[in-house]
């Protein structure tokens, strides 16, 4: 792999990289991510559990279309 090429990605990479986080900081300005119905939170004594279900279909259904229209994209 020549370095031009090389170059290339790793630019593509980083501004896939902003997108991202820019698409999470704004959706994270709307909804409260962290804290959606059927996440589940557990406080015991001696113990804290959390389990974001909900929180992590949403985000991998967000970025399923994401990486779908990008791959669109390059195609």
């Amino acid at each position: 792999m020549s370095p031009d090429v090389l170059a290339r990605w790793l630019i593509y990479a980083g501004v896939g990289l902003v997108l991202l986080g820019a698409l999470v900081w704004g959706v994270g300005r709307f909804i409260d991510i962290g804290n959606l119905p059927g996440d589940l939170f557990y406080e015991g004594e001696r113990v804290r559990i959390y389990a974001p279900i909900t929180t992590m279909i949403v985000l991998s259904i967000i970025l399923t279309i994401v990486l779908n229209l990008i791959i669109r994209f390059f195609r």
